[in-house]
């Protein structure tokens, strides 16, 4: 089995796949920087033992980490526990994607292994919706480049602040108003929130297409929240939430097998 692990901001999300490149397993546990190596093992060990796999299973690991300070706790909690050195998604990995940014040592690996499943289940040119911590846009023309994006705060980002740096206004629950026409402070947060995020894809999306000549390219989204402003209006040609780990297991495979 190759284990597989996205490291986000909120968090950590981790997936086992067969030797056929099937998903069998996936389980996510929160990105904590405190938590040390010990801790990781202790977690990741009781997650294993609770699917039914034993660390002789994994034959294989990749990393992908938008968390420096995680990316050696993790390098050394893989080895530890598998007894495999993983591979670290960053540049001069092979990807299957040819990276049109000015400086590719900035951009997220997030970003680009949900672009390399994305590409390969759904095909070029596309525009890719990233729904995590931050919400990014991230643009694939037909040449299979990456030709660059956006990046926002996100949906549950975009609450917190609203509570964080405010006197009055509370911190809600991510749930979609029966109107955009707010009768309550609890409804009006999740009005501007939820409808103001999808009036800000359908712009975007737009924009991008005007400016890069793509007006045929799919529209994709990821990431947890992506159902939530699908439920208000029909944005996106596809919804697969699973892009991360697929992407992860492809460059992998580019890279190693």
């Amino acid at each position: 089995m190759i284990f597989a692990v996205d490291i986000g901001n909120t968090n950590i999300k981790i997936g086992l796949f067969s030797d056929k490149g099937k998903l069998t397993n996936s389980f996510k546990m929160s990105t904590d920087v405190k938590r040390t190596s010990d801790e990781y093992v202790a977690l990741l060990l009781q997650l294993l033992s609770h699917n039914k796999i034993t660390p002789n299973m994994v034959t294989g690991a990749i990393v992908s980490s938008v968390i420096p300070q995680l990316d050696y706790t993790f390098t050394n909690v893989i080895q530890y526990v598998f007894g495999v050195k993983p591979l670290v998604v960053g540049v001069g990995v092979k990807t299957g994607l040819a990276i049109r940014y000015e400086n590719p040592k900035e951009l997220g690996s997030d970003r680009i292994i949900t672009c390399v499943a994305a590409e390969l289940n759904y095909g070029a040119p596309f525009i890719l919706v990233d729904f995590g911590t931050a919400t990014t846009f991230n643009v694939v023309n037909d040449r299979k480049e990456f030709i660059g994006g956006a990046i926002t705060l996100g949906l549950k980002s975009t609450m917190e602040s609203l509570a964080r740096c405010t006197a009055k206004l509370p911190n809600v629950e991510l749930e979609t108003p029966l109107k955009a026409t707010a009768k309550t402070t609890r409804n009006a947060i999740q009005s501007g929130v939820i409808f103001g995020a999808v009036g800000q894809v359908k712009y975007l999306i737009e924009r991008i297409k005007a400016e890069t000549g793509l007006h045929n390219a799919k529209v994709i989204a990821t990431g947890g929240l992506s159902m939530l402003l699908s439920d208000v209006e029909p944005l996106f040609d596809h919804i697969d939430r699973e892009l991360s780990l697929k992407g992860l297991y492809e460059i992998y495979c580019l890279n190693v097998l």
